[in-house]
């Protein structure tokens, strides 16, 4: 089964712009991967974890290199090539899988810990987030760490200004902490924390929820 929508995050990561994405500037990644490190500390290293999406590997090789045992999934076949052959080339080869995130075919409860990081904020409309979360806790049997993009942070202020000066929108969709915990709330999971990258600078945040029932 496909998604509901093919919106732009969904469908433009080709070969091309798999490679381009892949080669993200150093400094950007080790603030990520110090965000996610933040985030970890919370979660037991003995933990099967899920990172949807994958992307180019960089978070499964991340968490692997922490011991962390990885499946990496994404619905770009680019992007999953670009996965197998950087996870294999690093030493720390692992099952990666292809995924729709609103459909995925895992069984429930089948992953200690999901990380869906740099996808959220691609999201549409609230159809589309609630089930994808929906998707993600159905197959969590503890924690899902979830990267969104808030509007409250200068980021989110230009870009809401270039719109208003008349310039292109953005297709990066910030969404309020309250409502993606709402998303969560239905499905049976609470917050634990919410961690920003600079608060109130980037718009970058990673909320990490936990099932309680």
């Amino acid at each position: 089964m496909q998604g509901s929508v093919d919106y732009r995050g969904r469908t433009k990561y080709d070969a091309t712009t798999a490679r381009a994405y892949k080669d993200r500037p150093r400094r950007q990644h080790a603030a990520e991967m110090a965000l996610i490190n933040r985030v970890f500390k919370l979660v037991p290293s003995s933990h099967k974890v899920l990172d949807l999406p994958c992307g180019a590997g960089r978070v499964s090789l991340h968490l692997a290199e922490q011991g962390y045992q990885v499946t990496a999934a994404d619905y770009s076949d680019s992007m999953l090539e670009i996965t197998r052959a950087f996870l294999q080339e690093s030493g720390h080869p692992g099952e990666v899988d292809k995924q729709d995130i609103e459909a995925l075919s895992y069984s429930n409860g089948q992953f200690d810990t999901i990380i869906c990081f740099r996808l959220f904020h691609h999201f549409p409309n609230p159809k589309i987030r609630r089930k994808a979360v929906s998707e993600l806790c159905r197959v969590s049997a503890r924690y899902v760490a979830l990267s969104y993009f808030s509007p409250f942070s200068v980021t989110s202020m230009k870009r809401r200004l270039r719109v208003g000066l008349g310039g292109r929108a953005s297709e990066k969709y910030a969404t309020p902490l309250a409502e993606v915990e709402s998303y969560f709330q239905s499905q049976g999971f609470a917050l634990v924390r919410d961690f920003a990258r600079i608060p109130l600078l980037h718009t970058l945040h990673v909320a990490l929820f936990e099932r309680i029932r």
